[in-house]
């Protein structure tokens, strides 16, 4: 069994729309963006898994080797809500780490501009009050208006305001101000679908989509892809000087779900299956958070980032307010978080979305990040959640040859 664990290739179409483009057009992309920069080949690959929502039961995967390369390989087609890519990235890991196949392809894509919000709940609605025994979900009433809501805006806004009455400190200003932070961190990414730094006025007084997250701090939905290739160290060290260079490895790779608790029956949870994946992250990877130069993590919301400083424990306990008032997730600061601008200005095409934050880390580690890069890093931790609910991290680093 191998325990060494590297990306070889890695790479993300711009995000954005793409109308003169269809899904597999920008997997094919993303896929043959990482064979290239890993230096390798799709005959070389021995399995591939594929992440895309959208497409979750057409075999988005069977359609891109049609593009890309048709070699007989065992194609994984995922869908895990937020979290597919990286769920994708971590069935690759564990191929490869257990022995299966030495190369592996991990490949998101989505096509969402214009789709308008998220989550709307995907069952049948009825305005009926009367409680009806009626398949899975006939055990209680639908949820929205009724207890909180099942939209994507509305479940982080209220995550954020819980926060807020637990630990105190936070306001609808603190909030827009995480956002101001991360389209200014946008600005220098080339690759984000939006590149534009909002005033704090502006993000304030824009429209209204769920207090406190007004739209400049929601998500985008856009189209896009990732994906990288994995390869096991004893293969790694058959390959060149420059593929060694720059090659991150991955220290931890962890996908978790909610365990039992009474709450997340009737509600979302994200802090515990996130803070579950955190602490297994960072005891595989034999680090702390303090050992961390940078981290992407998921800020489907401007309240989501807030929440998740706590849960990947970048602070003490309730400590997430005094962590940003320190200004250390800035780009300047000690912990630089969403330094590509984060889902609010990179966008979100949800399938792409887990590998795209890992390209961003990694390509921190590998000294490539141009006017927006992180001196010296060499630590760096990916994080996505996908409400259902599934969280996945990923902690990298640099390579030491």
């Amino acid at each position: 069994m191998s325990e060494d664990l590297w990306i070889l290739g890695i790479h993300m179409t711009k995000f954005g729309k793409h109308p003169e483009r269809d899904l597999v057009d920008l997997a094919a992309e993303a896929a043959r963006g990482a064979l290239a920069d890993g230096g390798v080949q799709m005959h070389q690959m021995g399995l591939m898994a594929a992440g895309c929502l959208m497409m979750a039961n057409a075999g988005v995967g069977q359609q891109l080797q049609k593009q890309i390369g048709q070699t007989g390989i065992p194609v994984y087609n995922v869908a895990n809500a937020c979290a597919t890519g990286a769920t994708a990235l971590r069935v690759a890991a564990m191929a490869i780490k257990s022995g299966e196949v030495d190369y592996a392809m991990a490949v998101g894509v989505e096509k969402l501009a214009g789709a308008g919000l998220l989550g709307g709940g995907g069952r049948p609605k009825t305005d009926d009050d009367t409680w009806q025994r009626r398949g899975r979900y006939g055990a209680v009433a639908p949820l929205d208006g009724r207890v909180g809501t099942e939209t994507m805006p509305g479940v982080f806004a209220q995550i954020g305001m819980e926060y807020g009455y637990r630990h105190g400190g936070t306001s609808f200003e603190l909030f827009a101000r995480i956002s101001e932070k991360n389209h200014a961190h946008s600005t220098l990414n080339p690759l984000a679908a939006y590149q534009k730094r909002f005033t704090l006025d502006q993000i304030m007084n824009d429209v209204m989509i769920a207090y406190p997250n007004t739209r400049p701090m929601c998500s985008a939905n856009c189209d896009g892809a990732a994906a990288a290739i994995l390869v096991n160290g004893s293969t790694l060290k058959t390959l060149s000087a420059e593929q060694r260079r720059r090659a991150v490895r991955v220290s931890a790779s962890v996908l978790t779900t909610d365990p039992w608790e009474e709450a997340c029956q009737v509600l979302p949870d994200v802090n515990t299956l996130t803070r579950n994946a955190a602490i297994r992250a960072y005891e595989d990877a034999g680090i702390g958070p303090a050992d961390l130069d940078l981290v992407e993590l998921h800020d489907c919301f401007a309240t989501a980032e807030l929440v998740h400083y706590d849960n990947l424990m970048l602070c003490e306990e309730g400590g997430a307010v005094d962590l940003f008032e320190s200004g250390a997730t800035s780009r300047d600061g000690s912990m630089p978080v969403n330094v590509s601008g984060g889902l609010e200005s990179k966008g979100h095409p949800i399938a792409a979305t887990g590998i795209a934050n890992v390209w961003e880390v990694a390509t921190h580690l590998r000294g490539e990040a141009g006017d927006r890069q992180i001196e010296g890093a060499r630590v760096g931790l990916a994080h996505v959640i996908g409400l259902g609910s599934a969280c996945g991290v990923h902690i990298l680093e640099r390579s030491a040859a």
